[in-house]
């Protein structure tokens, strides 16, 4: 087992902060790749270039918040409980889109939503743990 396996083991994954934090990367990859790479993500996805540059800034913006949230010394209840709130809308608008066909995505592009949407679920649930967990 190599250090970084072993550091991966320990990382507690509903620790508020360590949810934060894993939430702002990953959203500000994703918001850099809709940004750096709208033209032929729009051609893989389905969805236009103009929205996908939209999408990026805004998840770009996101993550930023969320990483100041992740990183401030005390955190107050209601930082990460808009998180969480905006998490939650957005995994159900991508589903929402998804299933109306919204900017008619493509197979791939219907997909990725659906997965986008279980992803940023899963960042909700294990923020929503984390804030219980420190609330105690």
């Amino acid at each position: 087992m190599t250090a970084a396996t072993a550091a991966l083991r320990r990382l507690d994954l509903t620790s508020l902060p360590v949810a934060l934090r894993l939430d702002a990367v990953v959203t500000a990859a994703n918001g850099a790749a809709y940004l750096a790479a709208a033209g032929p993500l729009s051609d893989l996805l389905g969805l236009s270039a103009p929205l996908l540059r939209i999408a990026g800034t805004g998840l770009l913006a996101f993550a930023a918040v969320v990483w100041l949230v992740a990183c401030s010394e005390r955190v107050s209840r209601p930082a990460p409980a808009t998180i969480i709130a905006l998490n939650g809308v957005w995994a159900i608008g991508c589903v929402v889109a998804a299933q109306a066909g919204v900017g008619t995505p493509t197979t791939v592009g219907a997909a990725w939503m659906i997965a986008q949407a279980l992803v940023v679920a899963g960042f909700a649930e294990l923020q929503l743990t984390g804030l219980r967990r420190a609330e105690r």
